[in-house]
């Protein structure tokens, strides 16, 4: 089992991006929750190549992986979590980091002290999402003690994060946030302070707020080949002629046939009684389950591609197999090539038919591929 990174697809997608945001707008690269999925250690470099030096993470866990690929060639950002005991090795190390509470301050203030070496820091503020950043009333309590203690910090950002961009039903809510931060941005320059880059915007605002985009924009799902809703390609191709797709897929998920047999009529197949079969067929067993991240929800209901032939998942998934009926697939047997998301031949299994069948976002679907799963760069 094997997933594939298309080098060419990642190429062609950074280079759409910025041609929508623009020649004076930074991408950072979100490579949060491994990538997407796609793998730190292989998509990182990849992106490197493609001109990215700028990386978003969650975790302190996160950044360093990225620390070690680029070898200080890059900046990371960490927006999330960062433990009281890693904040000391974050700032040695001169990775950049959120700051959205007053206590993170402090503590950054304390570690920038002992290691004499500023902090650079991300400002986040409160806009609307009601999730993490600085209050009005704590961000006024930060600028004094930024101001007091300002040899001790490196004010590389300052940003917020929107609610929904990728849907319309927020539009007025998105709007609001991007006015609030004005505020948030004018009050900073009002106190003498400049950061180095204002940034609001991630994929989906790119797209549909250019006033969202400053100067840096976070590009998660985009860089990966998928919109972050169908609205969001609809609003891409408005005044574009044609409705193709510039994106590219930058994932193939692969397995291959570990067995086949026949089942004859009236057999159940897997566990439990599922699936009775109708009639004789011919089954094959992939060894791939819910411990690898295909949901137990694709029981009786998920597709692969074999010989070119979709074919249907029957029976229960299980932690490391699923059962396919390949009884029209032609010759199948152990060794054939198996997609379970990419193309074969002309057909495609499609992470979007995942989300349809399991109601679970792309997102949610990719994050949760295994990090067993071995990642291989193709062109």
């Amino acid at each position: 089992m094997e997933i594939h990174i298309s080098r060419s697809a990642v190429e062609n997608n950074l280079k759409l991006i910025k041609k929508i945001v623009g020649e004076n707008v930074r991408i950072s690269s979100v490579v949060k929750a491994n990538a997407y999925g796609h793998g730190i250690e292989t998509y990182v470099p990849v992106a490197k190549e493609a001109g990215i030096d700028h990386f978003s993470v969650f975790s302190y866990n996160e950044a360093i992986q990225v620390y070690k690929i680029t070898k200080k060639t890059a900046d990371i950002m960490i927006m999330g979590w960062i433990g009281t005991s890693q904040l000391k090795d974050v700032v040695r190390k001169g990775i950049e980091f959120y700051v959205f509470n007053l206590e993170r301050l402090n503590d950054a203030l304390s570690e920038a002290k002992t290691l004499k070496k500023p902090a650079k820091i991300h400002i986040e503020v409160e806009t609307g999402m009601n999730r993490t950043g600085l209050s009005k009333k704590d961000f006024k309590l930060a600028l004094r003690i930024i101001l007091d203690n300002i040899k001790h910090f490196e004010i590389k950002g300052l940003c917020s994060h929107l609610a929904g961009p990728e849907s319309i039903a927020n539009h007025v809510r998105v709007k609001n946030q991007i006015n609030t931060f004005g505020t948030f941005k004018a009050e900073l320059e009002k106190n003498g302070l400049a950061p180095e880059y204002c940034h609001l915007a991630c994929s989906a605002a790119a797209v549909c707020y250019p006033g969202s985009r400053h100067n840096l924009v976070r590009i998660g799902i985009m860089q990966y080949g998928f919109w972050s809703s169908r609205e969001v390609f609809l609003r891409y191709l408005h005044n574009k002629s044609g409705f193709d797709n510039p994106l590219k897929r930058v994932i193939t998920w692969k397995s291959e046939v570990m067995s086949v047999k026949t089942v004859k009529t009236g057999k159940f197949i897997s566990y439990g009684t599922t699936y009775l079969a109708s009639e004789d067929i011919r089954t094959a067993v992939v060894p791939v389950g819910y411990s690898f991240g295909y949901s137990r929800s694709l029981s009786n209901r998920g597709r692969v591609l074999i010989n070119g032939v979709r074919c249907s998942v029957i029976g229960l998934v299980n932690m490391n197999m699923i059962t396919i009926d390949v009884t029209r697939a032609g010759d199948v047997k152990p060794g054939d090539e198996v997609i379970l998301i990419g193309e074969q031949n002309d057909m495609a299994i499609s992470v979007d038919s995942f989300s349809e069948i399991t109601q679970q976002i792309n997102y949610e679907i990719l994050s949760r591929l295994s990090r067993d799963i071995p990642r291989i760069v193709v062109e």
